[in-house]
């Protein structure tokens, strides 16, 4: 799940596993594989890191926490 920003600036969390297309004209665009089409204030650029930033922390798997 990636944290996104409605026009208005309302918090909006959107499953990254459904983003088909992002893309800005000039507001951004994020369009879901089931259609649905989101209009945020993120930048193109924000929402791509924050997809691939989840992406990796899938890929990692859970953290085991520090050795003291």
């Amino acid at each position: 799940m990636i944290r996104v920003h409605r026009l208005d600036g309302s918090e909006l969390v959107v499953n990254a596993d459904l983003i088909e297309t992002v893309e800005a004209t000039p507001d951004t665009i994020i369009t879901l594989t089931t259609g649905r089409k989101l209009v945020v204030k993120d930048p193109v650029s924000e929402v791509v890191a924050a997809v691939v930033s989840y992406k990796r922390a899938i890929a990692l798997g859970p953290r085991c926490p520090a050795e003291a």
